[in-house]
C-alpha cells in the first residue's frame, strides 16, 4: 500500500508538471506569434511609408518634367518668334536699301540700253525672295543661285548672293552658307551687304566649332565697317 500511494503521488505530481509545462508552452507560442505580428505590421508600415515616399518623388519628378517641358516649349516659341522678327527685319531692310540704291544711283545715259530688262530682273529677285519669306529655303537657294548666275553685275546681285547664304543657313548647311557669304565679302565687298555677310560667316563659324575664325570675322567687321550697326553687333558678340 505505501508503495502504491507513493506511486500515485508521483504520477499526480508529474501530471501537474506536464500541465504547467503545457501552459508555459502555449504562452510562449502566443508571445512569439504576437512578436511576429508586431514585426510584420511594423515591416508593412515601413514598406507603406517607403512606397508613399516613392510615389511622392515620382509625382514631383513628373511635375518637374512637365514644368521643364513647358519651359522648353516656351523657349522654342520665343526662339522661333525672334528668328521670324529678325528675318522680317532683314527683309524690310533689304527692301529699304534697294529703294535707296535705286534712288541714289545715277541715271543711265539715254543712248545706253540696259543689258537686261529691269522689271524682269526685279521680278525674278522678288520671286526668289518670296520663296525665302515662305520658308521654302531649298527653292530660295536655287532661285538666288540662278539669279546671281544670270545677273552677276546686277545691282541686286550682292543682295541675292547674301540671301543665298541665308537660305543655306536656314537649311542648317553652314559650309554652303559660308561659301555663299564669302562671295559677298570678296566679289561684292563694297556692297552694304558685306558687313552682314561677315556677321553671318561668324555665326556659322561658331556653330561649326571654330571660335578663332569667328573672332577673326567679327574683328574684320569692326575694322572694315566702323560706326555701323554691324560693327556694334560684332563688338557685342566679342564680349560674350
Amino acid at each position: 500500500m505505501p508503495r502504491l500511494r507513493i506511486a500515485l503521488l508521483l504520477a499526480a505530481g508529474l501530471g501537474i508538471h506536464h500541465a504547467q509545462a503545457g501552459v508555459f508552452d502555449d504562452d510562449e507560442a502566443r508571445r512569439q506569434i504576437t512578436d511576429l505580428r508586431v514585426k510584420s505590421e511594423a515591416r508593412a508600415e515601413q514598406q507603406a511609408r517607403a512606397q508613399l515616399e516613392l510615389q511622392t518623388q515620382l509625382q514631383r519628378q513628373t511635375e518637374e518634367i512637365a514644368r521643364l517641358r513647358g519651359q522648353i516649349e516656351t523657349l522654342n516659341y520665343e526662339l522661333e518668334t525672334a528668328n521670324k522678327r529678325q528675318q522680317d527685319f532683314y527683309l524690310d531692310l533689304d527692301s529699304r536699301l534697294r529703294k535707296f540704291e535705286t534712288t541714289a544711283s545715277p541715271a543711265a545715259a539715254p543712248a545706253a540700253a540696259p543689258s537686261h530688262d529691269t522689271a524682269s530682273v526685279e521680278q525674278e529677285y522678288e520671286a526668289a525672295l518670296g520663296h525665302f519669306k515662305a520658308a521654302r529655303y531649298k527653292e530660295a537657294a536655287g532661285a538666288f543661285a540662278a539669279f546671281v548666275g544670270q545677273y552677276p553685275d546686277s545691282s541686286l546681285a550682292a543682295n541675292a548672293q547674301y540671301w543665298l547664304g541665308n537660305a543655306w543657313y536656314a537649311q542648317r548647311n553652314c559650309t554652303k552658307a559660308i561659301e555663299a557669304q564669302s562671295v559677298v565679302t570678296t566679289k561684292y565687298a563694297d556692297s552694304p551687304k558685306a558687313a552682314d555677310a561677315w556677321l553671318a560667316i561668324a555665326t556659322c563659324q561658331k556653330e561649326l566649332g571654330n571660335p578663332t575664325g569667328m573672332k577673326r570675322s567679327l574683328e574684320t567687321v569692326i575694322k572694315n565697317f566702323p560706326g555701323t550697326p554691324a560693327a556694334e553687333t560684332a563688338a557685342q558678340r566679342l564680349k560674350k
